[in-house]
């Protein structure tokens, strides 16, 4: 209530962008006040034995997570764990710093409650990140690692970019997704018409890291654009399998600008509630297709406990939320997780994963 009431009309008076930076300053602060942590911690924070789940070796107290974005350089991780997310992926992270596309590039559809971002992968580079990473205190959750291809790198070099993010930030992750969905890297999503030589590479470097620091090898996910067909969906999801890659994440930004009545002349990723549907319906069709031979992490339009409901029986084993948390506000993770443990005993399942896939 004090976020919508106050807190938000404050946000959204302000150029997106710097709203954004402002918050990142205050979680910045946060960091740095232990009490002030432990009472955000115990003012946001639910748990349940219902929504706790295991999941590719990863211990998961509840099964919202924030998705890559909010914090791109992972230097945010210990305050925004004390928000109540189930885990929280970090970037995207490309091998080179880059200032990302001009401002401004974030765009506020408040009727439609969604956004447009051109940013760019905008971020501090995989080296500066990974000072980040050694120096932040353990935020006792899964933490993932979303790696993309520098601008300057040309198509055809594009994995020694993700291999060199990879390397560098291996030790700090429990997992890694690689980001090949972005609107907003020139050519980027071509990468999906030809995984197989990328991701193979990934995996080799992931046995020969794993071998190297006797830990087990870090699952992958590939993070997918939600306006691919469905036989593109039938070969990615082949060449994940035949990959060993470890899940799909569905889905990135759309650049189709369905659900809008006034479209805006704007180049970039829509987020928020249009692409509600569009990406359930795709994490329906992805799990027709792989069961449960791979993981899928359901994201796009997650405003409440029926939104990641839905997502979770259409067969996400894990969902992620970004756009839904700036309209909603610090309560969302809470009022979810709280819903879908309601939902679950309304169904008759003991735990969240009995649900998964249930009307796929």
């Amino acid at each position: 209530m004090l976020y919508k009431k106050f807190l938000k009309p404050i946000l959204f008076s302000l150029d997106a962008e710097t709203a954004h930076g402002l918050v990142v300053g205050s979680l910045k602060t946060i960091d740095q006040i232990p009490f002030l942590k432990n009472f955000l911690s115990q003012q946001f924070s639910f748990f349940h034995p219902a929504l706790e789940s295991s999941i590719l070796d990863m211990r998961f107290k509840n099964p919202v997570g924030l998705a890559a974005g909010f914090d791109k350089n992972c230097e945010l991780l210990n305050s925004l764990a004390c928000f109540g997310f189930g885990f929280i992926e970090g970037g995207t992270v490309t091998a080179s710093p880059q200032a990302g596309n001009p401002k401004p590039r974030i765009f506020r559809l408040k009727k439609e409650e969604a956004l447009i971002n051109c940013l760019g992968f905008n971020n501090l580079g995989a080296e500066k990140v990974r000072d980040h990473l050694k120096k932040r205190a353990n935020p006792k959750i899964p933490i993932g690692i979303n790696i993309g291809k520098s601008k300057k790198t040309a198509l055809e070099e594009a994995a020694k970019d993700y291999l060199f993010s990879f390397e560098k930030l291996y030790p700090f992750a429990n997992y890694f997704t690689v980001n090949v969905s972005s609107p907003n890297t020139p050519r980027l999503r071509e990468l999906q018409n030809d995984l197989l030589p990328l991701l193979s590479k990934l995996q080799e470097k992931n046995q020969e890291l794993s071998n190297l620091t006797k830990q087990n090898l870090k699952p992958l996910f590939v993070k997918i654009a939600p306006d691919l067909s469905i036989p593109d969906l039938e070969q990615i999801s082949g060449i994940c399998i035949k990959a060993k890659i470890a899940g799909i994440i569905a889905a990135n930004t759309t650049v189709t600008r369905e659900g809008i009545e006034n479209v805006p002349t704007l180049e970039g990723g829509l987020s928020g509630k249009p692409l509600q549907t569009k990406s359930t319906q795709m994490v329906r069709h992805l799990y027709k297709m792989i069961g449960k031979e791979l993981a899928i992490i359901g994201v796009g339009g997650i405003f409440s406990a029926e939104d990641a409901y839905r997502k979770i029986k259409a067969g996400a084993s894990l969902v992620q939320i970004y756009t839904g948390w700036v309209y909603q506000g610090p309560c969302l993770l809470k009022q979810i997780n709280q819903g879908l443990v309601s939902l679950l005993e309304k169904d008759g399942f003991k735990n969240i994963q009995e649900a998964v896939g249930v009307e796929a």
